[in-house]
């Protein structure tokens, strides 16, 4: 995967330039800057394949500059946070954020989720026969048309914004409709990781995504629920 440019924000001068050091030998560029306003003025300026956020940041924080980021494009966000706090991991998938990371942390384990970041985002690919080599156009679930060749939902003919991470979870379970994943087993294929907290995360964006596709996200038509096993997707009632 080339010419990949990251930007990360961190006020800690010290990480800064060990992530520069590392990702440079991936073969990525990297723009770093200190501060939430920056990051928000440089990701205007350039285009960029991948945003990495400390939440502490001064001035504007790293949860204000998700939103405003996540307004503009899609691409994967990674959160950082000093914090190992269930408020700030749940906040920031909330507001669009696809992974987090707590510090310390490892500069492999960073890379390891930066590289499953990207290759989910441009290489995706859904199991069973649904994909977008095998259909004519957008499927159709009415009042939802998926165009997964191109990445775009529309409800009612109106464009839905989703998440990298949320259009990866729909891409899914469209692939094969009726079949049940376990919260783990979703976790594993989208984030391409296995930790203990897999739960929370998946319910999260379970939840975030229903709002934007559901017409009633309480009694889902598409995203189901088997109590106490995970999720399977239906083409509608």
């Amino acid at each position: 995967m080339k010419d990949i440019r990251i930007l990360f924000a961190d006020d800690e001068s010290e990480i800064r330039e060990l992530l520069v050091k590392y990702l440079s030998r991936e073969g990525y560029r990297v723009d770093t800057v200190p501060d939430g306003e920056r990051a928000v003025e440089l990701f205007k300026k350039r285009e960029y394949n991948l945003v990495i956020l400390d939440i502490m940041l001064p001035g504007i924080d790293g949860i204000e500059v998700c939103k405003l980021i996540r307004d503009r494009a899609n691409i994967p966000i990674i959160m950082l946070t000093a914090k190992d706090s269930e408020v700030d991991r749940v906040v920031g998938l909330r507001i669009g954020a696809d992974d987090y990371i707590t510090k310390p942390f490892s500069m492999e384990e960073l890379i390891a989720r930066i590289k499953a970041q990207l290759r989910r985002f441009y290489v995706l690919g859904g199991e069973g026969s649904r994909d977008n080599s095998q259909t004519n156009g957008p499927l159709e679930f009415a009042p939802l048309s998926i165009d997964l060749a191109r990445y775009l939902v529309y409800k009612d003919g109106e464009e839905i914004k989703l998440t990298s991470t949320e259009f990866k979870i729909l891409k899914l379970l469209i692939a094969a409709p009726g079949k049940v994943y376990t919260k783990k087993q979703i976790f594993n294929k989208v984030w391409g990781d296995d930790y203990l907290e897999a739960d929370n995360n998946v319910m999260v964006h379970i939840r975030r995504l229903r709002k934007k596709i559901e017409e009633d996200p309480q009694n889902p038509s598409f995203i189901k629920t088997v109590w106490g096993i995970g999720y399977y997707f239906t083409e509608g009632e």
